[in-house]
Order: C-alpha cells, then structure tokens, then sequence
C-alpha cells in the first residue's frame, strides 16, 4: 500500500497528538509517543498503561528519548522542511456528505469508499447491511485501498507475491497462494519492525560505545604521547649534558696535552741548541787543528777529537701532530657508548611499562623440570616425575611455557639468569611442536636466544646468530610486539640490548618459554626465576 502523504507517514507520528513526534520515547511494549503526551496521559491517570495497545506497567516506566526516532524525524524535517507538515502529519480529511460547512471525517468507509462524520457515520453503526462494511481511520486516498481490478478493499496480503489483494484476486490470480489477512500481516510487520528498530538502537549503543572507545584511545594515546615527549625531552636534555660535559673534558685533556707538548718541544729545543753550542766549539777546535804545523800535537789530540760524544740520535726522536685527533677519536667513541647506553635504557624503561604477570603453566613442563609452588621458577632435576602425558606437554627438551597467552598488543617480562651455565628464553606459538625433537627457530615458531658452556650466547633465528656480549647477563628482559612482528632481549642490569628477531608475523597466540637446560650434574642447577621489573633509574 502507498500513501499520498509520503513513506513512514504513521510510524513518525504520535498517536496521541497525531502530529509529528516530538522527543519520541518508547514505552517497555515497544510503541512510541512524544514524551509530553505521554506524560499528560500517565499523569491523568491513575494507572500507566500504553495507550496504543493498553498494556499496563505496574513501575512507572522511566523514560528515555529515542534517539533513532529522533533523528529520523529530524532527517525528515531537514529534507523538505517547507513541506514537513504534509508529509509527517495525516492531512485533516472531511466528510464527503457534510453539504454547508464540513466537519472532519471519523471514519472512512471501503466498502462505500466514502468518508464520514460522527453525524453520517450513524447508519453504519445501526444499519444491519453497513455494519458489514469495513470501518477504517479517515483517510483520502481511498482508491489506494480498493482493488482496482476487482473495485473490492484490499483486505488480504500475499505473501508468495508480497502484495496486498482482495478476497477475488486471492480466489483467481493467487490461488493456492499463502494469504493472510492484512491486520494479521500488519501485526507480524510490526513486530518485525519493532526488532529492527532494537537491532538498530543496539547498533547506535555499539557505536556510541565505540566512539567512546576512541575517545578513550585517544585520551590514553594523548596522555603516553606527552609522558613519552617529557621523557624524549629528559633524554636529549640528558644527552646534551652529557655531550657537552664530553666536550669540556676533550678540551681540557687537549689543553693539557698541549701544555705537555709545548713543554717537551722547549725542551727538545733547549737540548738541540746546546749540542749546537758544543758542536759549534768542537768545529773551530777542528778547524783550528787542520791548519796547525805542531805535527806531534795533531797526533796527541786527534783521537779525542774525532771520537763520537754522546749525543741525542734525533732521527729517532719525532715530535707528535695528531695526537689531538686520536684523542677526539676515543672520546667520540666513549660519547657513542654514552648515548647508546642511554638510548637503550629509554627503550627499556618504556618497555617495562608493558610489564606482565607470567606463570609457568605445568602441564606444558617437561618431566624432569621441577616448578615453584607459585609458578614462579624452574629447574631441572635428576629423576623423572610420573605425569599425564598430555598433549601440550614436552616430553623430549626440557621445557615449560607460561600459562598466560598473547594474541595482540605489547607485553613484557623480566627472568633471573643469574649463576647458571646453559639457559633458554624468548616466546613460543601455540601451535609449535612439543613432542620428539625439533629446532629452536621462528619457521618452527619458536623466537629465543640461549646460553651454552657458561659464555657461549647464540639468537636461534633460522641462521643461528653468535652474539657477543660485554658482560654476562644475570637478568634478561624479553619484550614482544604483536603488531609489530617484534621480540626483544635485553640485559636488565647493564641495560644493553642483547638481540631483536624483527619484521615477525604472527598469527598465533604467543607464549613465554622458559628452559632451564639440563642438570650437567649440578653445575647447572640453579633456577630460573621470573621476577618483578625494578625500574632501571
């Protein structure tokens, strides 16, 4: 059916005031009313009921305006405000048999397709041949209610073809067709509608709650922004101090060591002018001598003339230029190490904000491992506990994961390596093989780094990686990326970075993964132990 007055004539129109919704609210049964008429009509009362399908509220319900509704109704307003009236408003109808002035129609009639006031209404409600007449609200365009085709209301609805007909098109055109009647399909549409309506204010709370979400985001965004730009401002500013504190030193050692370079070359130069002195005398003596007639005399002397006096070998003796480039060198150098020191303990330090709790989970831990009553360390013993083989338990390596899993975001833990001998740690996925052997790599999914023989550090990447390390680590730091494709080691205590697997793609949940390695006899005994992060000032 079609209206003249346009689509969701009524479904946008009180059926109280029977103008256009103002505030709608919905009442606990699903129908709407603008929220003063409703109120008008609770307060006269002295029972809340609905006054569209009488049901009654025993609590006087609380009312809420129906945002959806509204901004339906705005929408409609916005779109042809000049004529918003006779869309969203039933147009007043008259009665077609008021002669003079005409009053407003009651009723209007299919059968008679007329329309009429409360006065010529009468016969239908007294005359036995009327009352069989079907009684609709007025409307004006009647003829969208008659079958054109049969001049019959339209009072069934086809639901093979989806159209309204009359009981004579229902006999003929859609025979064996499924008809009801069109109240009865009206009702089923409502209600339908009524779900759609629940469907679309629970997508309006799912996205209101979702800007909520972003807005949170945003804020908590905002906030680690300016934390992370006071602590890149505490960095450089630290950094400047320490370049310009390297700066100074360079200086005074280059002024030191110029001082001491003057001093020699005054020396040397003191030195060389008096072997020139003594040179200058030993040559006129010889000269001296070469003219000399006293035959004897040149023979007595000669010896100690022409004999070598100790002087300085000065083809030997260099005076250093450069020495204040090979100084700017190593204080460069020992500046890198400064600022790569600080850099990293920025990176940890923000990293640490990521801390987890990590458990050891002991039904993935191998039989010889023996774990804390807290799940907080792991050793490997020498006898073989009698466990149920289940089928995320390690039989071969001695190995254990954490009981807590990750599947998005950052995270990050801390685990005391201290006084062993051989140790692996990193992540593993869910999915990685725990039976029989296989290689520690990310094409295995497994992302880790491990000591062997007390000083033998390697990354397990799918092409081992030999790491040197300046120091040995007592507590390793391990921090995952999801997103990112990132795991990282760090040395805790010198706050070095040890080794990144980057550019990872995950897919799985990832879990921390602990082995202690094997006894060795009790070299190797020592635990590993999963401790709090204490902040690296």
């Amino acid at each position: 059916m079609s209206s003249s007055s346009g689509p969701l004539t009524e479904e946008l129109q009180c059926s109280i005031c029977l103008d256009v919704f103002t505030d709608p609210v919905s009442t606990p049964c699903g129908h709407n009313f603008c929220k003063t008429c409703l109120n008008k009509c609770w307060d006269n009362s002295q029972t809340c009921n609905c006054p569209y399908c009488k049901e009654t509220f025993k609590i006087r319900p609380d009312l809420k305006i129906n945002t959806t509704l509204r901004e339906l109704v705005d929408h409609y307003k916005k779109k042809s405000p000049e004529k918003k009236t006779e869309v969203l408003k039933n147009p007043e109808v008259l009665c077609d048999f008021c002669e003079e002035r005409k009053l407003k129609a009651l009723k209007s009639c299919l059968g008679c397709q007329s329309s009429y006031c409360e006065i010529h209404l009468e016969p239908h409600l007294r005359v036995a041949g009327l009352k069989k007449h079907k009684l609709i609200n007025p409307v004006r365009n009647l003829e969208d209610y008659i079958c054109q085709k049969h001049e019959r209301p339209l009072e069934l609805f086809c639901r093979d073809d989806q159209t309204c007909v009359c009981p004579m098109c229902a006999v003929k055109d859609h025979k064996n067709h499924n008809t009801v009647p069109i109240e009865e399909e009206s009702e089923e549409k409502k209600t339908q509608l009524m779900k759609t309506q629940k469907d679309v204010q629970q997508m309006i709370q799912d996205r209101i709650k979702k800007i909520q979400d972003v807005k949170h985001s945003a804020e908590v965004r905002k906030r680690n922004t300016e934390k992370e730009k006071a602590a890149r401002v505490e960095l450089f500013t630290d950094l400047i101090r320490s370049i310009e504190r390297c700066q100074t030193e360079l200086l005074e050692m280059m002024e030191e060591q110029q001082k001491a370079a003057e001093k020699q070359e005054e020396e040397l130069i003191e030195e060389l002018e008096q072997e020139i002195t003594e040179l200058k005398m030993r040559n006129t003596e010889l000269e001296q001598l070469s003219h000399t007639e006293d035959h004897l005399h040149l023979l007595q002397i000669y010896s100690s003339l022409c004999s070598s006096r100790n002087t300085r070998n000065w083809s030997e003796i260099s005076v250093k230029t450069d020495e204040s480039l090979e100084t700017l060198r190593r204080a460069l150098t020992q500046l890198q190490d400064t600022l790569q020191e600080k850099l990293t303990l920025t990176d940890l330090k923000r990293m640490q904000q990521y801390e987890v709790d990590v458990t050891l989970d002991p039904d993935t831990a191998n039989p010889y491992l023996i774990l804390s009553d807290d799940g907080k360390q792991v050793r490997c013993g020498n006898i073989e506990q009698k466990l149920p083989d289940k089928p995320e338990r390690f039989d071969r390596y001695v190995n254990v994961l954490g009981k807590e899993g990750f599947s998005s975001g950052r995270f990050y833990f801390e685990v005391q390596v201290k006084g062993k001998t051989d140790w692996t740690l990193g992540v593993a996925s869910e999915s990685i093989d725990r039976k029989g052997e296989f290689d520690l790599c990310p094409s295995n999914g497994y992302w880790t780094v491990w000591l062997r023989n007390e000083n033998e550090y390697k990354a397990c990447a799918d092409s081992p990686v030999s790491l040197s390390l300046r120091v040995k680590p007592q507590r390793v730091g391990v921090f995952v990326d999801y997103e990112e494709g990132l795991v990282s080691f760090y040395d805790v205590e010198s706050s070095s970075h040890i080794y990144s697997f980057t550019g990872q793609y995950f897919t799985d949940t990832l879990y921390p993964y602990f082995s202690p390695c094997t006894n060795d006899g009790g070299k190797n005994s020592t635990p590993l132990i999963i401790t709090p992060v204490k902040y690296n000032k």
